[in-house]
């Protein structure tokens, strides 16, 4: 065994020990990427199927051996579209390239401020009517070909304009406001639903487009029930209600002050899920 190890060891270089390292943190990497998703419980299934091809090879059991690799082979296939929307997301993740600056990084602290205390004045005063809003505010990802599916609008956020937007009777109430930089770039667009099967069933459409968008990019919904004035935020596909109105305020000087935006962006997770489904 001694003789076996001196073997391997003598054999390596430094090129070895960076390969297996860089192999190493990608797939560690893909292992965080897909957690608490339902690409986990797929890739569980996927590496069963691998252990029992491998049994069965071991076992000569030939007839079943032949079955499985067959169904591997042809698998690569069903897996790029099974997984689609995970895919698109990890390369959605990989193209980020933090060379391009933040959509957000023009923006001074005064303007921040300002920004922020209107979604908060309009949000609370749709809260209190129980009038329904979906606010989407595009990060990193671009959200062009949802913008295309509304009217453009190009107007400064303020408490106002929303408001006029969402009114009940309006031609744009019905869809959603689209958040780019400091600015509200269109309104009435339409949004992708959301395909989890497991959301509680009192969660109507504008509630499943929230989360649908920010299952595809790396946006952040913010919702305000129609029924019940009750506030929800919606961060990668996982949605935040019965949120106060002290919550949403200090979340969006969190995004729009944000310095390091993957480091913000997991302390607002951290913070919404907290108070995730937690009645006021």
């Amino acid at each position: 065994m001694k003789e076996i190890f001196n073997s391997i060891f003598s054999g390596a270089g430094i090129t070895d020990v960076i390969d297996i390292l860089i192999v190493a943190f990608v797939v560690y990497k893909i292992l965080e990427f897909i957690k608490e998703t339902r690409a986990e419980q797929l890739v569980k299934g996927l590496l069963v199927l691998v252990a029992v091809t491998f049994v069965s090879e071991i076992c000569n059991f030939y007839t079943l051996n032949w079955i499985l690799r067959s169904t591997l082979a042809l698998g690569v296939l069903a897996l790029v579209i099974v997984f689609q929307p995970e895919l698109r997301r990890g390369l959605e993740y990989v193209g980020r390239s933090k060379l391009v600056p933040n959509r957000f990084g023009q923006i001074d602290k005064d303007k921040a401020k300002y920004i922020t205390t209107e979604f908060v004045k309009g949000v609370e005063n749709f809260s209190q009517t129980k009038t329904g809003a979906l606010i989407i505010i595009e990060r990193e990802t671009a959200l062009t070909d949802i913008i295309e599916t509304g009217t453009i609008v190009d107007a400064e956020i303020s408490a106002e304009m929303l408001g006029n937007i969402f009114y009940e009777g309006a031609p744009l109430h019905d869809g959603a406001v689209i958040i780019r930089g400091d600015r509200i770039r269109a309104a009435g667009c339409v949004l992708p639903l959301t395909q989890n099967k497991t959301l509680n069933k009192e969660l109507g459409t504008r509630h499943r487009a929230g989360i649908g968008i920010t299952e595809n990019s790396d946006a952040i919904a913010l919702i305000v029930s129609e029924e019940t004035g009750i506030i929800s935020m919606a961060i990668d596909g996982k949605l935040s209600r019965f949120l106060d109105i002290k919550t949403v305020e200090k979340t969006l000087l969190n995004i729009y002050l944000e310095k390091d935006s993957d480091n913000k962006l997991s302390e607002i997770k951290n913070m919404l899920g907290r108070r995730k489904n937690v009645p006021k």
